[in-house]
């Protein structure tokens, strides 16, 4: 087993070089980094080449590239050009916001998208069955920012107009008051169901079809044969294997969780790296939209390694090989 993690290891090393080398080049074919502040008229030409000089434009792209990438790795990412404050520091900083929106968001996710899942599974075309396939393929075609919008709408300002108890529309704790757990769960409710819906749809609709095939196995019909409840039958022997192709799914999920962070957190201004993304994109603010793109390669790296060696853990058949 550690050989096979060394290897692995090993072998994202490049993979993760390749995606700075692209990274890094198509950010400059987007345009130049302080291109920004060429239609700002107090900025003169002997500014933007004093600029261009300070944070080392005015080198060759592959020298610029070579610096970029030894700062990356020696933990110096960069400074913002829109705040002049340390890149690094700055997406710690909003990275626990995001990581309990997307933590929230994962675990509500798969909780009922199982729960669905086993259930359609062992009602197959009954009226729920038909149901929750309705509810997958709405979830999964709804644009995620026209879904939040309406949920503002409904539950933040109509139900605030007729009286009724409201959920706040915007923020991780309201402005005025004291910041309490239970602040942050109301605040949390719209934008975990706008961020959970696609997944959810999927993940349904997935595990439905794997626990269908598993269900119809010799193993399981010999169980049923034995007297097992079909409790038993389902929870300890059809879902450990047929959550198995759902794996790679749900791993490769993660990182993309933070792409849909993008919108989400931007819609209901919740202060994340999503919208930290968004604010310094408008401004082209280089370093800050590198540093995160970087994060969330090594995030899609590590979930691929973390999605192989599940597999053994899951289903005692498969044998990682030295």
């Amino acid at each position: 087993m550690a050989r096979y993690i060394l290897r692995r290891t090993l072998i994202s090393l490049p993979v993760l070089l390749a995606i700075s080398v692209i990274t890094f080049f198509f950010f400059f074919l987007s345009g130049h980094p302080i291109a920004v502040y060429a239609s700002n008229p107090s900025v003169t030409a002997e500014d933007l080449i004093r600029l261009e000089k300070t944070y080392g434009f005015d080198r060759p792209l592959y020298v610029q590239y070579l610096f970029w990438l030894r700062n990356i790795v020696t933990g110096d990412w960069g400074q913002s050009f829109l705040t002049h404050q340390d890149v690094f520091a700055m997406i710690m900083e909003r990275l626990p916001n995001t990581l309990i929106l997307m933590v929230t968001a994962f675990v509500f996710t798969l909780i009922v998208s199982i729960t669905l899942a086993l259930y359609t599974a062992t009602h197959q075309y009954s009226i729920s069955d038909y149901l929750v396939t309705a509810f997958s393929f709405f979830g999964y075609s709804m644009p995620s920012f026209w879904f939040g919008l309406m949920l503002i709408i409904i539950f933040a300002v109509k139900f605030k107009e007729f009286g009724w108890p409201s959920l706040p529309a915007a923020g991780m704790f309201p402005i005025r008051g004291e910041p309490s757990f239970f602040e942050l769960v109301r605040h949390l409710i719209l934008p975990v169901t706008v961020l959970s819906l696609a997944s959810m749809a999927r993940y349904t609709r997935y595990l439905r079809s794997s626990v269908l095939e598993v269900l119809n196995q010799d193993y399981i019909r010999t169980a049923r044969a034995k007297g097992l409840a079909t409790r038993v039958v389902v929870w300890k022997h059809a879902l450990k294997n047929a959550v198995i192709p759902l794996l790679t799914l749900i791993m490769l999920d993660i990182p993309f969780l933070f792409s849909g962070a993008l919108i989400t957190e931007q819609v209901f201004a919740w202060p994340g790296m999503g919208r930290m993304y968004w604010e310094h994109a408008v401004w082209v603010d280089y370093p800050v939209l590198m540093g995160i793109l970087v994060l969330i390669s090594v995030l899609v790296v590590v979930c691929n390694l973390l999605a192989d060696i599940s597999y053994a853990f899951v289903d005692p058949r498969i044998k990682l090989q030295n």
